[in-house]
């Protein structure tokens, strides 16, 4: 049964990816002629449970796409085994199949990382990156700890009980969004979590864990803003802000949130998801002087754009 967070959501559309499988997108058509976003979401996610209470917003100021990355909730089955890169393929592949020249890439946390190498992968298909609570790489960080300190424990759990693999998700998801107060928003974390195997959530985390961009980020050419949740106990601020000035000219957003804003916070989030989103929707199109590498840029209220409510 619906949540009260997707009722009124668009209604999932299969796409086939030739040769890769099978994807569920939600979209938002905006207004005519706009840009295209398409929303990436993190590890252990799934897209309605990382944007559904923020893509209205988005939606009706862009044409705004969202789907489960391969793996996870109702995505491509991974294979043997689980790359970023496959992900960044499978957006590009998307991207071709619904004849969309280019796309802003907003990716969260793991998706991130794919956005990232998404232009990294298919530069002729980015026209900007909004890139939030993540980073250019998780080494050393709570993050890594986290996976490091799971990983272990998780695998044992597939190994000896795969039908523990919806308790062992849930618990392996808590850990990375924390503590989220709202009722409501924990038993959407629930159900959702619920639609992806242990293995998986597992198999990601490692892949995150290997990650790095740190020698070739400095190389983005788009228009960039960083979103940074300045509360994060899994990403650390710091490492967020590290990455916008490695990147030319990118933007920063602070929010204050945790690595979970996106259900605790969805209002907080909306208005600095829009405000990133349009500043490189507009850098892009009129091809402006850069603005100053690292330059903080304050967060204003969304005036009559409102998440779903609660």
């Amino acid at each position: 049964m619906p949540s009260q967070f997707t009722v009124g959501l668009p209604p999932l559309r299969l796409v086939q990816l030739p040769g890769r499988g099978t994807v569920a997108v939600r979209e938002w058509a905006g207004p005519p002629d706009e840009p295209v976003v398409v929303l990436v979401h993190g590890v252990a996610l799934t897209a309605d449970l990382n944007w559904s209470r923020v893509a209205p917003v988005l939606g009706q100021r862009f044409r705004v796409i969202a789907f489960d990355q391969r793996g996870h909730g109702r995505g491509i089955a991974p294979g043997p085994g689980f790359r970023l890169e496959d992900c960044a393929d499978d957006i590009a592949a998307l991207v071709g199949v619904l004849g969309i020249e280019k796309v802003i890439a907003v990716g969260y946390s793991m998706g991130g990382l794919v956005a990232q190498l998404l232009w990294r992968q298919h530069r002729c298909q980015v026209a900007g990156l909004v890139l939030c609570s993540t980073a250019r790489n998780f080494r050393g960080s709570p993050a890594e700890r986290l996976i490091g300190m799971t990983l272990p424990a998780a695998a044992a759990v597939v190994s000896m009980t795969p039908a523990l693999h919806w308790f062992g998700a849930h618990l392996f998801g808590a850990a990375l969004l924390g503590y989220v107060r709202d009722p409501a928003a924990r038993q959407l974390a629930r159900t959702e979590m619920a639609l992806t195997r242990l293995s998986t959530a597992v198999a990601a985390a490692y892949a995150v864990s290997e990650f790095t961009s740190h020698d070739w980020i400095g190389r983005v050419d788009v228009p960039t803003a960083v979103i940074v949740t300045a509360q994060d106990h899994l990403v650390p601020p710091t490492r967020q802000r590290r990455l916008a000035r490695a990147i030319p000219g990118a933007l920063i957003y602070e929010l204050d949130g945790d690595h979970g804003v996106f259900l605790d916070a969805p209002g907080r989030f909306a208005a600095s998801l829009l405000a990133a989103c349009t500043a490189v929707a507009q850098a892009g199109a009129v091809q402006a002087d850069p603005p100053v590498s690292g330059r903080v840029v304050a967060s204003p209220p969304v005036h009559g754009l409102v998440p779903p409510a609660l």
